[in-house]
Formats: structure tokens, sequence, C-alpha cells
């Protein structure tokens, strides 16, 4: 919604409404087409004064689903599992103060959330932390947070890369602010592209359209007041603005959304209803070449409502339409210009004027077919197709193989051995048994996937997932060093460096791999320099190997004598650590982790062998120094 618009009234009501069917054209006191009344939570139940935003996320681990509510006080997360009894879980408050306009997103089971009040930033929230409320409502705290940035009127994600973009702030010219998520509570800033108007909204996709030229491109696609932007943002330190385009009686271009082939591009317009006095107009354009989109047609509605947001799911977009509330067309003749309304559910039965009240969001995703729309004036509603489906998807399996990973475990997804399942709602959750292996599955295995559509329906297929080892084992190999010779010969005697644990491997499945020296132990080097190598392999037959570089010379250097006669083991570690020099007297011995802090400092030693306590210590690399002279690394396992 424009920066412009003002509060308005809202109409609160106290109470909770369960399911009630569509029928005669109304679910209540709702007008209704096809779409059945689940529940509501009003906004006094969530002690907010308006809604506007929403989104979803789906809990990978148990499939259950929650919603996201923007509020003008925070940001409301509601579990949906039982769709006609919702769970207000609580609310995480706004970073700074209230204001009307807050947007989220989610990533890697985070929220991400951005606002217009002054200072906000982007909150990150984890929201596997909705697992776990035990005495809802709860007051939450934020995970994370990003000042890079003060208020911002949207953000955006693209998944396939963990990327968000604020679009709004004070930077770029309004244009998107590049966010690097990947880690999602430590979000980093790689700047932005600054385009020729303030950018209200964005989709922002990995490009897999018609248009070959783009392939796997990361392209943004902007909705900027007065024309739609298309920019390649592949290099973030480099993005390059493809084309743009716009159309007759512009308003306020605000919001589009992609068909999943990434061939039709449909926005609304935010104010030609107003200016113009026509109905609610959808803006379909044609981006087959994404250097040159075309205007495809426009739609006109039923109503003169105003349109809001509007997103596509398989063949159906569901727009956010304000006072005539969830709209719902059918795409499946977008190609010969034509749109069809479907069905609807009107959250603001008093009115579908074109002004700004009623629906700001929906949220058509879930795999279930519950349908989230965030009303300004209500707060949360959840609506559902009345339609009853009985056709069961068609589930189609393919065979793959998968590689174990260093920790000798492989996972895979529903979508890996989907071989091309279909349903007649065009949208299906897939789910595989088992999705886990590890070194004992090395081979064939059996798997089962399950195809559910919206309506709970199910079909099943078999596939075979052959698990394979292709990883050798991994060396912790011996640093370059320089020798004397042996007391009083002529010659320096070549150590068993494996026996003594000063060169190791480790693997994914065997839990000794053999490990060879070459030169074997007992070799007798004279003055030289010498390459020292080692093989491991492991159970499966894979090899590694590494090597180091042996000096040996008649006398040796005060700093040299203590390398060549220093043993620490083992290494890894899980406990005690042996430190034992056969050639110059231990004095000192410092323990740091990978950033130099110094976490043990014994001095004033005066010993050959010092034994060290390291059960304190977490798992991880750090840094062994002694005598202030040689340092040695140290695995504590």
């Amino acid at each position: 919604m424009k920066n412009s618009i003002l509060l308005f009234a809202l109409a609160v009501t106290p109470f909770a409404i369960a399911q009630t069917p569509c029928s005669g054209g109304m679910a209540g006191s709702f007008p209704c087409d096809g779409y059945d009344l689940q529940s509501t939570i009003t906004l006094g139940q969530m002690s907010a004064g308006g809604g506007n935003d929403s989104w979803g996320w789906t809990d990978p681990q148990d499939g259950k689903e929650y919603a996201l509510i923007g509020l003008n006080n925070g940001t409301a997360f509601i579990d949906i599992s039982n769709p006609t009894s919702p769970v207000y879980l609580g609310k995480l408050p706004t970073h700074t103060t209230n204001s009307s306009w807050r947007d989220v997103k989610t990533y890697a089971n985070h929220a991400f959330i951005v606002s217009e009040a002054g200072g906000h930033g982007m909150q990150v929230f984890d929201l596997t932390r909705l697992r776990n409320v035990s005495n809802p409502p709860v007051t939450f705290t934020e995970d994370g947070h990003f000042n890079g940035f003060g208020d911002a009127h949207n953000i955006v994600i693209n998944e396939d890369s963990g990327y968000a973009f604020a679009v709004g702030t004070d930077f770029y010219n309004g244009g998107p602010f590049f966010i690097n998520i990947q880690d999602p509570t430590n979000p980093v800033g790689e700047g932005g592209y600054s385009i020729a108007d303030y950018s209200h909204d964005a989709q922002v996709v990995t490009y897999n359209g018609p248009d070959s030229d783009y392939t796997g491109r990361e392209i943004l696609i902007g909705s900027n007041t007065n024309e739609v932007v298309i920019v390649d943002i592949t290099d973030k330190f480099n993005p390059v603005g493809i084309s743009s385009i716009s159309y007759s009686n512009v308003g306020y271009t605000h919001q589009g959304w992609f068909t999943e082939d990434q061939r039709y591009f449909i926005i609304g317009d935010e104010a030609d209803e107003q200016n113009n006095g026509f109905n609610t107009r959808t803006i379909v354009f044609d981006f087959q070449d994404l250097d040159n989109p075309q205007n495809h047609f426009s739609h006109f509605g039923a109503t003169p409502a105003i349109d809001h947001n509007g997103y596509v799911k398989g063949d159906k977009y569901y727009l956010a339409n304000y006072r005539a509330g969830l709209r719902v067309f059918d795409l499946s003749n977008i190609a010969g210009g034509t749109i069809v309304e479907e069905g609807y559910f009107d959250t603001y039965p008093s009115s579908n004027s074109a002004s700004f009240s009623g629906a700001w969001n929906v949220y058509p995703f879930f795999a279930s077919g519950n349908i989230v729309i965030s009303d300004m004036n209500r707060g949360f509603v959840l609506v559902k197709s009345s339609f009853v489906d009985t056709e069961d998807p068609v589930a189609v399996c393919q065979n793959i193989t998968a590689q174990l990973d260093e920790n000798g475990i492989a996972t895979i997804e529903g979508a890996d051995v989907d071989g091309g399942t279909t349903d007649n709602s065009g949208f299906v959750t897939l789910t595989v048994s088992p999705n886990s292996f590890d070194c004992s599955d090395i081979g064939a295995n059996t798997v089962t996937l399950t195809a559910t559509d919206p309506s709970g329906n199910t079909d099943t297929c078999t596939a075979t997932v052959t698990i394979e080892d292709t990883m050798g084992p991994v060396f912790d190999c011996y640093e370059n060093e320089t020798v004397g010779y042996d007391e009083g010969q002529s010659y320096y005697t070549l150590p068993d460096y494996v026996s003594t644990g000063l060169v190791d491997a480790i693997d994914n499945c065997s839990a000794n791999p053999a490990i060879s020296q070459d030169p074997i132990a007992g070799t007798q080097l004279t003055e030289g320099t010498y390459s020292i190598t080692f093989e491991s392999v492991d159970g499966e037959g894979n090899t590694s190997d590494c090597s180091f570089e042996l000096t040996v010379v008649e006398i040796l250097s005060i700093q040299d004598n203590l390398s060549a006669g220093l043993i620490i083991y083992p290494n890894p570690v899980e406990n005690r650590l042996e430190v034992i020099s056969k050639r110059v007297e231990l004095t000192s011995i410092q323990l740091a982790d990978i950033t130099g802090k110094i976490l043990l400092n014994e001095s004033n030693l005066s010993t050959e062998r010092q034994t060290i306590d390291l059960s304190f210590l977490a798992k991880g690399v750090y840094f062994i120094n002694v005598n202030d002279q040689v340092t040695r690394k140290v695995i504590k396992k």
C-alpha cells in the first residue's frame, strides 16, 4: 500500500469463528463462492490495532502449517495444523515503533521482517521455536537483526539463492537492497541496484522460463510505481538492467507475480480504479522475451474494489482485492488472452468500493489447500476451497543414486525420486520413506514415494535408491620439517609417522582406514630433501594421499632442533594431549583457537614431557605453540 495511505477505522470482534461452509452464497456473514470459512482470529485477540501482510511456513520436521500475520505492532504466529481451531502462539513485537506497513517472508526455517517504522531494519526469527510453545500466547524475541537500512516497505526472498531484497528503503533510490541470508541470523549486506523510480514490490526468481538467454540467471521483476522493470542481479556487484514496460492509465504499479512457466507476469495497479472509475483491473504481460516484454491483455473484475497483492499457484491466481476480499482466477487460457474468476471469499461484506480497507494479502501456498487472508480490519481469516476432490494423484517414481557425505550420511527428498507425479489440482506434496541413509545402506535400497494433494488424496510408488561411498579418507598430514642426523650417526632414521599419531586419516565409513608410508619407517636418510608420502584406502576401495617435504641436515638450528624432536599426540585428541620434546627442553606451551584467542598458557616449564587436559574445549581446530618457536595444528574431536 502506498506511503500516503492513512490509518483506517478498525472493526474488531472479540471472538473467533470456527468452520462455516459456503452455502447459498454466504459463509455465515461473509459473501462467498466456492470457498468455505475455516476460522478467524481477530485483531483484538492478537492485541493489535491493524493488520497488514501475511505469509506462511510449513515445518519440514512434521508438516505442521503456521500463518505469519503482520500487525501494526509486530508479527503474529498462528498454528493452523488444526485449521478449524487455530492457536495464536504469540507475537514478535516491532523492533522500534508501530507502523501500518510490515512485510514478512521466510527462508531456511527463519522469518525475515521489515517495516516502515523508523529504524526498524530487518528482524530475523527462528521459526523452529514455534514447535515448543507450551503456554500461548507468548511475547517472542528476535534471533537476529540487520541494521544496514532503517525503514523498508517490503522484503523479497529468493529461496534458491539465499538472498533477501529489501525494497523501498532510503538506499539505492528505493531500489532493491541485496542481503545475503545464507547464514540466516547473520545477514550480510552486498550492495543494491538503483532503479529509475522507487521500487514498491518485486519478485526474484532463478529464471527457467522461455527466454533461454537468461536460463539459470537470478532475475528481479520490480513493480516501480509507474512501470515494471526487469533486472539481471546474478552478480550482486554488477546488476544489469534488461528492460522495462508500462501500460495505459498508470496509477500506481504495485505488485506482480510470474505464472509458473515464467511466461506471463500478472500485476495490479493500486490507484487505477480510484483514478479511472473502472472495475478491478488485472494486467498481464507476456515475458517470452525478457529483452522485449509485451502487453498481453487486461482483465476487469466484477467489482470496483482496489487490487493489492496477488500470487500464482498452479493454474490459479489468488488476489487480495481489499474490500472485495479474496478473488481466485483460473489461468488455464491465459495464453488465449482470458482469465476467469472461479470463486471468492469477501472479508469486507459491507462494501466493494474502491477504498483502502479489507483484504491486504493472501497466502495460498500451503499443501493442505488452506488459504490465509490477512485483513486490515478483521485480522486473520482462514479459508479453503469448497470443491470436494476425490481423485487421487498419480505418483510416478524414478531410480536415483546418492552419495554419502563426509559424515557417512545421505539424505533425499521426495522431489529427488519424483519421475513426473501429477494431480488434477496441479499441486502435490511429495514425501519419501526412508529418506536418510548411512554406511550400512551402501548398495540398492527400496523407498516409497507418497504424493498427497490438497484434499488429502494420496498415491504411492516405489523407487530404488543406490547409495554409494565415493569419498576417500581425509588426512591430517604432517608439515614440512627440517631434521638433523641421529646423535653420533651420519644419517637420519625415518620414524613411523602413522603409529606415533603424527599422520592420521579419518573416513566417513571405515573406522580405521589403512595407511602406508613411503619411504617406510626405519629408512636411513642422508643430507637432502625428501618427499614423504602416505596413502590410505578405505573399505570401499577409495584412496587418498598426502605428503610433506623432509629436509635432512647434519646440524640443526635451535628452532629446527625443537621441531625435529617434537611429538604431539594423539591428534585428533579427545581429552588428554601429550607434548614431548626429545631434543630441547619445554619452557612454554600456549593453545589458541582459530581466531588467535589464547585459551591456555603454561609458562616457566622445565620438562621434556607435558600433559595437557583439553576436556574443556569444544570440538574444532586449535593451534598449539611450543617455546614461542614451533606451532602445530591440533584437532579436538
